[in-house]
């Protein structure tokens, strides 16, 4: 069995669930990893199982699964089953962060969308219990919890060393806004949803006097969209506006590093970029490996290995 380097009492079980306090105890330095949703998977050149296998070569504290299918594959319960069926056979504990090629694409045979009916499947696939996927669990929050917001299981926190992480479901494709007349009901639910989350997540940070915070999400709020890129938005609305305002203002009152991990990958993607104590860095096609190490000035580290290049 695997070395287990930051559990070492539990080397000998098979699968160990951490509560809370447990996983905050743990050692202060620590590798946590991301997998790209943007890995193009099939019957034959499955690249996600390959970044699944690579992670597992890695003494890792968890990895994060930005999106759990590419955008080629299609939107079947076998296809999400497959995924499924890779994550529960790694090695490391596995969240998953879900990605707009889950849900917003997915059309039904004629064309219609079927997006709100896979992002509810999803939901009861990936997010129905209270513990990762993989060889060793790490015991998790969902805001489902919450009698407010009963549906957004896909939005989970957990604490590891003393950095909170947490995923929200904002897609990429301008976070799902529709141009349709009258009340836009999916995308202003899961805003109120959202705003909600972000706010609870810097509010536990801050009691728990947590060193930073790191979000995970498919599209990158933080890109202000100028004029011609507006113009091409559907309904010509910057649908991250206000996740984006919340951001800065949260990052603005907490002492520590907020950093944002995203999907949408764009010049130099394996390096943070920093404003202030706001950083952000889109996550490309493989996996990455962030180094937490609390005496260094910067906090993370990302580090692609070598072995899963392009």
């Amino acid at each position: 069995m695997k070395r287990l380097a930051f559990l070492p009492c539990m080397t000998l079980l098979a699968s160990v669930l951490l509560t809370p306090s447990a996983v905050a105890a743990a050692a202060r330095n620590f590798d946590f990893g991301v997998i790209a949703h943007a890995v193009e998977s099939g019957a034959d050149d499955n690249r996600l199982q390959q970044a699944i296998n690579a992670s597992n070569e890695d003494n890792l504290a968890f990895v994060v699964a930005n999106g759990i299918k590419s955008g080629t594959e299609s939107c079947s319960d076998a296809v999400y089953a497959r995924s499924r069926a890779s994550f529960v056979r790694a090695e490391n504990a596995l969240i998953v962060s879900l990605a707009a090629s889950d849900w917003v694409n997915c059309k039904a045979k004629n064309g219609k969308s079927i997006a709100i009916e896979r992002l509810n499947r999803l939901r009861e696939l990936f997010f129905s219990d209270d513990a990762s996927f993989g060889n060793i669990s790490i015991a998790l929050i969902r805001q489902s919890s919450s009698a407010k917001f009963p549906s957004y299981a896909e939005n989970t926190r957990w604490e590891y060393g003393n950095v909170l992480f947490a995923t929200v479901n904002l897609p990429a494709d301008n976070n799902h806004y529709l141009p349709d007349a009258g009340r836009n009901s999916e995308f202003e639910d899961r805003a109120i949803a959202n705003r909600e989350w972000l706010e609870r997540i810097f509010i536990h940070a801050a009691q728990r006097k947590n060193r930073a915070v790191v979000l995970f999400s498919d599209g990158n709020p933080l890109i202000v969209p100028n004029a011609a890129k507006l113009a091409k938005l559907r309904g010509r609305r910057d649908g991250f506006i206000e996740v984006r305002r919340q951001l800065a203002a949260q990052a603005k009152k907490f002492p520590g590093k907020v950093l944002l991990l995203h999907g949408q990958a764009q010049g130099q993607p394996d390096t943070i970029d920093w404003q202030a104590n706001l950083g952000s860095m889109g996550v490309r096609s493989g996996w990455v490996k962030i180094r937490v190490q609390p005496s260094s000035r910067t906090l993370f580290q990302p580090e692609y290995p070598a072995a899963t290049e392009n």
